[in-house]
């Protein structure tokens, strides 16, 4: 279970950053972007300027807490929301009670 917490923080450090929760959103909107797609959907859509490479360490944040995975394709590398992290999180807290129904 220790590693389960583990996991549990660096999805809550990967959500504490308006950055990078942004990014998750874009992601949601529109799966498998590459990094060039997601810093001009920020800049467009969200006036973020940031430079590729501090998206670049966004991303690596969003990755080490599996909430990102990559993939290559020829000389590009799509960017693909996990949302399993997210959903073992939910159901840590949303887990019904054993109890609940029993008379």
């Amino acid at each position: 279970m220790h590693m389960l917490a583990g996991m549990a923080e660096d999805v809550f450090k990967a959500l504490a950053d308006p950055t990078r929760r942004r990014i998750l959103d874009e992601l949601v909107e529109r799966d498998g972007q590459t990094l060039f797609e997601i810093c001009t959907r920020l800049v467009t859509k969200h006036g973020l300027g940031l430079s590729r490479q501090a998206i670049s360490q966004h991303l690596a944040v969003l990755e080490a807490a599996d909430l990102v995975r990559t993939r290559r394709q020829g000389r590009y590398k799509f960017h693909d929301l996990n949302t399993a992290p997210l959903e073992h999180i939910v159901t840590r807290w949303l887990r019904p009670d054993p109890d609940e129904g029993r008379p």
